[in-house]
């Protein structure tokens, strides 16, 4: 008597076919690009900016907490701390730009 074979061992397994891919456009990613090299660099010229206006030191928030606060918010260590964020911002835009048109080519 011979034994039986199991259904696994003689049933073919039919490939599995993976998702396409889905491509993205490059026009897409242009714009994607440019609207985030616009927002990092107007985010940077306004932190660069701003922390040294009369309008930083005379706002809601730096009356908001104890009179420490506000004298904490107008030293130069902060300003210098939030306008080195705005470099970093504008940093980023430039990199990115520079990604973009060499990556390009």
């Amino acid at each position: 008597m011979t034994p039986e074979p199991r259904p696994n061992e003689t049933a073919e397994v039919a490939p599995q076919t993976q998702p396409a891919k889905r491509q993205h456009s490059p026009w897409g990613r242009r714009i994607a690009s440019l609207v985030f090299i616009v927002f990092c660099l107007e985010l940077g010229l306004f932190l660069l900016i701003y922390p040294w206006t009369d309008s930083w030191s005379n706002n809601y928030f730096s009356f908001l907490g104890p009179p420490a606060w506000h004298a904490f918010w107008t030293t130069g260590y902060v300003k210098g701390a939030v306008s080195g964020l705005g470099l970093v911002n504008i940093w980023v835009a430039i990199a990115e730009a520079l990604r973009m048109y060499i990556g390009n080519e």
